[in-house]
C-alpha cells in the first residue's frame, strides 16, 4: 500500500458543483478502451440506463452500442453530457433515446419506462446506476434532509423504474444495479451514500429472488474509486483519489463496463443475485 506520504497525486485541484459534468474534468474520464472490440453480445437488445449521460452510465452505454444495443438513458439536467453521448452511441450506429428528469419522482420514471418501450417496443436490460453522494466528517454535521434526498436518488429510485421496467420485462432479461465498495467496508464521510449502496446490495439480491420464476436476471457491480463527475462535485480534494488502492490509481469507467457487458450478455447466463467488484484490489468479504 502506498503511504500518504508517497501518495501519487493522480488528479490535478478541480471543483465542481453536484452532480458534476464530465465535460469539465481534468482530465477526461476514459470512456472505452481504443482496442475494444464489439462481438454483438448484446445484438438488438434494447437498454434502458438511470445515470447514463456520464461517468460508468455513459460507458456502459457506449460499450452496450458497440456490442449491438439501443439506448435509453435517464439523466437530470446535464444536457451537455447527454448529448455527447448520444452522439458517442450513435458513432456506434445505434439509436440513443435522452429521458431528462429527476428520479425521484416515481411518476417521472413510470413515464419514462413507458417512453422507451413505446419509442423500441421492447425493454431487454435495466442498468439502475444513478446516485449521488455528501461526504460528512461526522454524523453531527449530516443533514438529515439531504440524507433523505441520497435515499430517494440512491435506493427508493430504483423500486420505482424497476417496478415499471419489470411490466414490459420477459425471460432472459436483464437488470444491473450499481452498488458500491462501500456497501462491504463502509465509509467514515460517506454515511447516507454507504448505507444506500448496502440497501442496493440486498434489494438486489432479493430481488434476483424474487424475479427467478419469470427467468430475470438480477446482479451487481461494486465498483470502487471510479474517476467520474461524482469525484470533483463532491470531494474537496481529489489530487491522490484512488491512490490507496493495490494499484495504486483510481479505475476509469472504461475498466468498469465490461462488467456490466458481461453480466448483460449470455455469457453469464448461470449468474444471478452475484456481485462483481472492480476496485483496484480492495480484499473484502462478499
Amino acid at each position: 500500500m502506498n503511504t500518504a506520504k508517497n501518495k501519487p497525486k493522480s488528479f490535478p485541484s478541480q471543483k465542481q458543483s453536484p452532480p458534476g459534468n464530465e465535460s469539465e474534468m481534468k482530465p477526461k474520464p476514459e470512456v472505452i478502451r481504443k482496442n475494444y472490440k464489439g462481438s454483438d453480445k448484446l445484438k438488438n437488445k434494447v437498454a434502458l440506463i438511470t445515470g447514463g449521460d456520464s461517468g460508468i452510465g455513459r460507458s456502459v452505454a457506449v460499450h452496450f452500442a458497440r456490442e449491438g444495443a439501443d439506448i435509453a438513458i435517464i439523466y437530470l439536467n446535464e444536457n451537455k453530457d447527454a448529448l455527447e453521448t448520444k452522439k458517442m452511441v450513435e458513432a456506434e450506429g445505434r439509436k440513443c433515446l435522452l429521458l431528462a428528469g429527476d428520479i425521484r419522482n416515481k411518476e417521472f420514471c413510470r413515464e419514462a419506462v413507458e417512453t422507451v418501450h413505446a419509442e423500441f417496443a421492447e425493454l431487454n436490460i435495466l442498468v439502475n446506476n444513478a446516485a449521488e453522494q455528501h461526504p460528512h466528517e461526522s454524523l453531527k454535521d449530516l443533514d438529515l434532509d439531504m440524507m433523505e434526498k441520497t435515499f430517494q436518488t440512491n435506493i427508493f429510485a430504483m423500486f420505482y423504474i424497476t417496478k415499471a421496467a419489470i411490466d414490459y420485462m420477459a425471460e432472459g432479461d436483464v437488470i444491473i444495479n450499481t452498488s458500491s465498495v462501500t456497501s462491504y467496508r463502509g465509509s467514515e464521510h460517506l454515511l447516507d451514500y454507504s448505507a444506500t449502496k448496502g440497501a442496493i446490495t440486498t434489494f438486489s439480491r432479493s430481488l434476483a429472488a424474487n424475479l427467478s420464476k419469470d427467468k430475470i436476471r438480477v446482479n451487481i457491480v461494486a465498483p470502487g474509486p471510479i474517476w467520474t463527475p461524482l469525484i470533483p462535485s463532491t470531494f474537496k480534494d481529489v489530487t491522490d483519489f484512488g491512490a490507496d488502492t493495490l494499484l495504486g490509481r483510481a479505475g476509469q469507467p472504461s475498466e468498469v463496463a465490461p462488467a456490466y457487458v458481461f453480466l448483460a450478455s449470455e455469457d453469464s447466463v448461470y449468474i444471478t443475485g452475484q456481485t462483481i467488484h472492480v476496485n483496484g484490489g480492495g480484499f473484502i468479504s462478499s
